[in-house]
C-alpha cells in the first residue's frame, strides 16, 4: 500500500472511530430526552456511563483531525480529492469547535452538580448539551463521508485514466 492509500485508511478509520462515539449519542437522544430529572442527572452525571467518551473519544477525534491535516499535505492542491478531503477536515474542526462551545461548559457545569443542588433549570443545560451533541453527530457525518467520496473521486479519475 502506498503512503497516501495507508493514510487515508488512518484518516477515516480514526474519523470512523470519533463518529461512532457521537452516533451513540444521536441513537440515544429521542429516549434520554424523555428521561426525568431524576433519571437524567442520575445515569449523566452521577453513575457517569460516558467516561470513556472523554478520553477515547477526545484521542479519536483528535487523532482524526491531525490524520486528515497531514492527508491534505500529502495530497497537495490541485486534485479533485484534496478539495474533498479539504471540506471533510473541515467539518471535522467545526465539530470540534462545536463541541468546546456548546459541550465542554455544560460538563464543567455538570461536574458542580455532584457536590451542589441541582438547579431549577436544568433542562436547559440538557437540551444545550444533548442538542450539541446530536448536531455534532450530523457534521461528522458529513466529514466523514466528504473523506470517503475524496476517496471514491480518486478511484474514478484513476479508472477513466485507464480507460
Amino acid at each position: 500500500m502506498r503512503l497516501i492509500q495507508t493514510w487515508r485508511f488512518v484518516t477515516i478509520m480514526l474519523t470512523s472511530f470519533s463518529l461512532s462515539l457521537s452516533m451513540a449519542h444521536l441513537l440515544e437522544f429521542p429516549q434520554r430526552m424523555q428521561f426525568d430529572r431524576q433519571l437524567w442527572v442520575a445515569v449523566t452525571i452521577f453513575q457517569n456511563v460516558y467516561r470513556l467518551f472523554g478520553t477515547l473519544g477526545a484521542a479519536f477525534e483528535l487523532g482524526a483531525i491531525l490524520a486528515s491535516i497531514v492527508l491534505l499535505f500529502l495530497l497537495r492542491r490541485g486534485s479533485s480529492s484534496f478539495y474533498w478531503t479539504l471540506a471533510g477536515t473541515i467539518l471535522l474542526i467545526i465539530a470540534l469547535i462545536s463541541w468546546f462551545s456548546f459541550v465542554a461548559p455544560m460538563n464543567a457545569e455538570f461536574a458542580t452538580w455532584l457536590n451542589n443542588p441541582i438547579p431549577q433549570d436544568w433542562m436547559r443545560y440538557r437540551n444545550q448539551w444533548e442538542y450539541a451533541h446530536a448536531i455534532n453527530a450530523l457534521i461528522k457525518i458529513l466529514g466523514l463521508s466528504l473523506l470517503v467520496i475524496s476517496v471514491l473521486v480518486k478511484t474514478s479519475n484513476n479508472k477513466a485514466i485507464r480507460h
